[in-house]
This record gives C-alpha cells, structure tokens and sequence, in this order.
C-alpha cells in the first residue's frame, strides 16, 4: 500500500523552514541596523557635545577678555560699559563671517544644523554676599540687618534666615555644642559653594527662587556695587531706604554714573541717609557669566564665576548643564 502525501509534507517543511530562516535574517539584520544606527547616534551626540564644550569655553575666554579691557579703562563699574551688554542669539557663522570681512549669505535650510551662541556677564557684587553674615566666627550684625530687610521685603519667614545664619555657624566650625552632643541633625554642614547650596541649610525652594536674583555667594566678603545693585538690594543694604527712593536712585543712575561714594551720596540727595564705605562700593571684582549654545537639536548652558584683579581675569567655579525646556534654574 502506497503512501500518499508524502512530498507535500517534505515541501511544506521545506517553505516552513525557508520562511523561519527568511525571519531569522530579516531579525539579524535588523538587530544590526539598529546598533549602527545607535553607535551613530552616540557618535553624534558625543561628537555635538564636544564642539559645544570648545565653543563655550571661547566664549568665555572672549568674556575675560572684555572684563581686561574695562579694568584697562579703569574707574567704576555700571551698566553702561561693555561687558553689561547682553550677547542676544546670534548664529556663529555671522561671528566668522565678520571676522573675514565677509557678507553673510543665510540659508535657512540647514537652520537645524546651525549653531546659535547667546548669553551675558553679570556683576555679582551687585547683590548681597552670604558670606557677608559671618565675620570672625561671628554674625556680623549690619550684613544679617540688611538680610532681614530683604527677607520682609519680600515677604519671607525670618525663621528661614535664622536657621540659615546658625547652618552658616556652624559650617564655619562656630557651634558652641560639643562634639559628644552633637546629634546627627546638628553635625557641621558644608559651606555653601553657590546659592543653590543655601537649601541644605534651611531655605526652602521657595524662599530660594525669591532670593536667587538678589543674592549670592562669593569665597571672600565684598560690598555692594551702587552703580548696578537693583533697587531691592539697595532697599536691604542701607537703613532707611524706602522702595521709591531705591527706584529714583536707580533712575537717576542711568543718565551718569557714579565714580565715588561722594557722587553716590550726591545722587541720593538725602541728608539723614549716607552710604557705608564697608558696606557700599562703585566697582566690582567678581562677575557671572552665562553663555547658552544651541547646536542643532542639542542646548547647552555654561555658568562661570570670574574673579578679576587688575588686569588678572580667573576663573573659580564652571558649571555646565544641558537645556531641556526653558525655566528657572537654581544656580
């Protein structure tokens, strides 16, 4: 008796077989084509990451050079020098182009590959200085006064600043408990390194994001710089100012400067009210600068603390991040 059927089930499992062989390709290969097309990716990334690090840090050394040439200039610091005046987006061919002596052609069909550099140099003694409030181990009182004055200004619990002040103590090694007594809530904290460090101490987000624009942190103490200090750090640097005063005194700063202290109270034409000369300066040593970099679909900020000394420009600090979306940073 004969079989019948027999090579068509041979050649069922012969397309069965074609057809799993056929899948297992079609999967390698697309395994394959997806690590390529990661390792290109990643090649990229790193490739944008790179260029964007090189280009901030010219733009920094550009910032340093501006910041050299106004202390060869000499006299006050105010916000109608150069370095006050803020890099609006620019793409970075135009910067080449100029340099070449060139007109610039735009094509905006590469506009997602252009690079795009912006950002600005602040005076960071245009605010009030934490380090300000310890002096030899101890609160200084005019600097915690002017803390104060900020602090009902902007309608902020004090409790906050007295947790902050006694954190400050003891970072500086001035707690007065011993160290068998001191718990694991009170152990020393670190020195604050940037404003965003005052949390651990005892600010809350809150409070910070308040403060942020009107306060900073710098290694040694510094006075206020009248020439470019806003009119709420004003309000909390000198004993009496009301807001309207600190707003005309501001004003009043934009048409001419002011090189002195004598010219300072000249401008204020209050009597009863003088300006501190440990408390209130023209001229600035410590300066931010900001540089953002877009570069494709890739956005980077850099933030630099500068110190200059004469014509010494260095930089401290260097903080780097990457734009996700637009917002407030704490810094």
């Amino acid at each position: 008796m004969r079989r019948v059927g027999f090579p068509n089930r041979q050649r069922g499992a012969a397309i069965l077989t074609a057809m799993i062989t056929v899948v297992l390709v079609a999967t390698l290969a697309s395994a394959m084509l997806w690590q390529q097309w990661r390792g290109v990716e990643v090649e990229t990334a790193q490739r944008s990451r790179v260029q964007a690090a090189w280009i901030l840090v010219g733009a920094l050394d550009w910032a340093r050079l501006i910041l050299r040439e106004d202390a060869r200039q000499g006299g006050a610091d105010h916000l109608a020098e150069p370095w006050a005046v803020p890099l609006a987006p620019a793409r970075l061919s135009t910067f080449l182009a100029a340099e070449r002596g060139e007109a610039l052609v735009t094509d905006d069909t590469d506009a997602s590959q252009a690079a795009f550099l912006s950002g600005q140099m602040e005076d960071l003694q245009a605010r009030l200085n934490v380090t300000n409030l310890i002096d030899n181990g101890k609160l200084h009182e005019p600097s915690l006064a002017a803390w104060r004055r900020l602090f009902e200004h902007l309608n902020l619990p004090e409790p906050e600043l007295q947790a902050v002040t006694q954190a400050l103590l003891r970072a500086r090694g001035a707690s007065t408990e011993s160290p068998a007594a001191t718990s694991a809530s009170t152990r020393q904290p670190l020195q604050p390194l940037a404003t965003s460090d005052l949390l651990w101490l005892g600010l809350s987000e809150r409070s910070l994001l308040a403060l942020m624009p009107f306060v900073t942190v710098l290694p040694v103490r510094t006075p206020v710089n009248l020439n470019t200090a806003a009119p709420e750090v004003l309000l909390a640097s000198v004993p009496g100012l009301d807001m309207a005063t600190a707003q005309s005194f501001v004003l009043a700063r934009t048409r001419h400067h002011m090189e002195t202290l004598s010219d300072a109270d000249t401008l204020l034409d209050k009597p009863e009210l003088r300006f501190d000369a440990e408390a209130h300066g023209v001229a600035s040593r410590f300066f931010q600068v900001t540089g953002r970099l877009r570069l494709g679909e890739v956005s980077v900020q850099e933030m630099s603390l500068l110190q200059r000394d004469g014509m010494e420009v260095k930089t401290l600090s260097r903080t780097r991040q990457r734009l996700v979306s637009p917002g407030p940073t704490l810094q």
